[in-house]
C-alpha cells in the first residue's frame, strides 16, 4: 500500500509515491517534462492556468502508476504541496473566473504598501506579522479595482493547493497555514483577520471553509477519480504550501530548527513560537504545519533570497565551463576569500531581505592579470553562501536561537565549499537529508494516523551527512566581512 503526494510548482508538478508501512520513496516523476507555461501580458504580471495545473496533475498521476505498476486502489491516501501566495477564483458553479495571479507577480505591490501603512504597521506587525504586500488578500483587491465584472462573480476564493484538492473532492476548503499564506489570519485574536477583510472590503462568505493541515479533508468524487486515474473516495489527508512543506520535509517542526533551500533562489525558513516581530519589512512570516487554533502556536518565519542558484546556473551558461561538479571542482582550487574577488549575487531583482532595493549583481576587485574563471566561481559558491549568512543574521535579530540546521540533499547544498562556508560562519552544523517536497507530502499522509514521531522516523532514514563548522574561521570571517563592506557600500549609494 502507498500514499500519493503531489508538489505543485510553477515549473512543474512533482509526483511521489512511498510506502505506507515505512515510508520509503518508490519513485518521483515530473509533469510536464519542459517547464509549465506562464503568461505575463505586462510587465510584472505573472499568470498560470489553474486548469493546466490539473491536467499536469493528472499527466503525472498516470505516469506514476504506469512506470511503478500500481493499481488505483492501493493508494491509502494524497497528501499536497503547492506554490505559496497565488490567487485562484471560482463561480457559484465552480468555474474558474480567470487565470491565477501567482506568487511571483508583482501587480498589487503598491496596494498592500498602501493597506500596511494606513491599516497601521503596528496594528500589522502584531495581528498579521506582516505586511499586507503582494500577497493573495492584496492580489484580490486588485481584482476588486481592475476587474469588477470578475469580482462580481466570485463564489470563492482559493489558494493554488485548494484548487488540486477542489478537482480532486469538490470540496472547497483551505488550512490556517494557507489563510495566512495569503495574510488572512490575524494570530493575536487567532482567526480570520476582520481588520483585513474590512480595509480590503473582502465579503467573509469569499472564505472557504477551514480543515486542519493533516486530517481527512475530502473524497476523491466520481469526476476526479475518473479524471486522476484515482479509486473514488481516496482520502485527501494533507495539505500545505511548498515552503512550510519543505520545512516538514526535512523535520523542521520545532522552535529553532531551521530549513534552508539552495535552489533557484535560496529559502532559510524557522520555527518559532515567538509571536513578536521587528522584521516584518524584510522577513514574511505564516503559520507553521502544525500551528493549532488554540494551543500549539508555531510560526514558520520565511526569509528569500532571489539570488541564489540562478547566480551559479547563470554562471555555468557563460563561462565556459560544462557543469556544476567542473565549476565545484574549480573553485577548490582557490583559497577562502578568492583572493579578494567578491560577487553579490543579487541578479534576480528586488530582494526583499535588502528592503525590496533591485540592486544587480556585481562582481568586485577582479584582476585581470591575476584572477581566472576558478577565482569567479569560488567568489560565487561564497558570495552566494554569505548572502544566506546575512539572511541568518535578520532571522537572528528577529529573534531566532538555531539550534538545527536541516537541507536537501540538492542544488548549493552539493557543494562542500558552499556548505561549509554557512556552517563555519554561523558556528552551526548543517544536516543534509535525501528528500523532497513531493516526498514529503506523500508522508505526511501518515500524520493523522500515527503523528510525528512515525513521520520524522521516515526522515531520519534519509539522512545524509553532516557539514560541520571548520575550526579555523577566521578566514571565513575575514572573507564574509570584506563582501559585506561591499554589500553596504552598495546599499548605501
Amino acid at each position: 500500500m502507498y500514499f500519493l503526494g503531489i508538489d505543485l510548482g510553477s515549473s512543474s508538478v512533482k509526483v511521489a509515491l512511498v510506502a505506507h508501512t515505512s515510508g520509503k520513496s518508490i519513485a518521483v516523476v515530473q509533469e510536464p517534462e519542459k517547464e509549465m507555461s506562464m503568461f505575463s501580458r505586462k510587465k510584472g504580471w505573472a499568470e498560470q492556468s489553474p486548469e493546466d495545473w490539473w491536467n499536469h496533475v493528472c499527466n503525472g498521476i498516470k505516469k506514476i502508476k504506469k512506470k511503478c505498476q500500481i493499481p488505483e486502489n492501493e493508494i491509502l491516501g494524497i497528501g499536497i504541496a503547492y506554490q505559496m501566495h497565488g490567487l485562484v477564483l471560482i463561480d457559484e458553479q465552480g468555474n474558474t473566473l480567470r487565470k491565477s495571479i501567482i506568487w511571483c507577480d508583482s501587480r498589487a505591490v503598491d496596494i498592500g504598501n498602501k493597506a500596511y501603512h494606513e491599516i497601521g504597521e503596528q496594528v500589522c506587525d502584531t495581528h498579521l506579522l506582516n505586511s499586507p504586500g503582494n500577497f493573495t488578500a492584496s492580489k484580490l483587491r486588485w481584482i476588486k479595482e481592475n476587474e469588477p465584472t470578475t469580482y462580481s462573480k466570485i463564489a470563492k476564493f482559493m489558494l493554488p493547493g485548494d484548487y488540486i484538492a477542489y478537482r480532486f473532492t469538490d470540496k472547497v476548503n483551505t488550512t490556517i497555514s494557507g489563510l495566512s499564506e495569503g495574510i488572512f489570519w490575524d494570530f493575536k485574536e487567532d482567526n480570520i483577520s476582520k481588520t483585513l477583510l474590512d480595509y480590503y472590503e473582502i465579503p467573509s462568505h469569499f472564505i472557504p471553509e477551514t480543515v486542519a493541515t493533516y486530517t481527512h479533508q475530502g473524497n476523491l468524487s466520481k469526476s476526479g477519480a475518473k479524471e486522476s486515474g484515482l479509486k473514488e473516495g481516496t482520502p485527501i489527508l494533507y495539505r500545505a504550501g511548498d515552503q512550510p512543506n519543505n520545512a516538514l520535509s526535512l523535520n523542521v517542526l520545532h522552535p529553532g530548527e531551521i530549513a534552508a533551500t539552495g535552489g533557484t533562489s535560496g529559502v532559510v525558513y524557522a520555527v518559532t513560537d515567538n509571536l513578536s516581530v521587528k522584521e516584518s519589512s524584510r522577513v514574511n512570516n505564516f503559520a507553521h504545519v502544525n500551528y493549532q487554533k488554540g494551543t500549539v502556536k508555531n510560526i514558520g518565519k520565511l526569509l528569500c533570497i532571489n539570488g541564489a542558484g540562478i547566480q551559479y546556473r547563470w554562471l555555468l551558461n557563460n563561462l565556459g565551463v560544462t557543469s556544476y561538479q567542473e565549476m565545484n571542482k574549480l573553485a577548490s582550487q582557490v583559497a577562502i576569500g578568492a583572493d579578494g574577488v567578491c560577487l553579490i549575487p543579487f541578479g534576480n531583482g528586488a530582494e526583499r531581505m535588502l528592503n525590496n532595493q533591485d540592486i544587480g549583481s556585481r562582481i568586485v576587485n577582479l584582476d585581470f592579470n591575476r584572477h581566472t574563471k576558478a577565482h569567479i566561481c569560488r567568489a560565487a559558491l561564497e558570495g552566494i553562501a554569505f548572502s544566506f549568512v546575512y539572511g541568518i543574521e535578520i532571522l537572528v535579530s528577529d529573534g531566532i536561537k538555531a539550534r538545527a540546521i536541516r537541507a536537501g540533499n540538492d542544488n548549493l547544498f552539493r557543494s562542500g565549499i558552499f556548505a561549509s562556508t554557512i556552517a563555519s560562519l554561523i558556528g552551526q552544523d548543517i544536516e543534509i537529508y535525501d528528500t523532497t517536497g513531493a516526498i514529503g507530502a506523500a508522508r505526511a499522509c501518515i500524520l493523522s494516523e500515527k503523528g510525528y514521531e512515525t513521520f520524522s522516523a521516515y526522515v531520519k532514514n534519509d539522512y545524509v551527512m553532516t557539514h560541520k563548522p571548520e575550526k579555523e574561521r577566521q578566514h571565513f570571517e575575514i572573507a564574509y566581512q570584506n563582501w559585506k563592506k561591499e554589500l553596504e557600500f552598495i546599499l548605501n549609494q
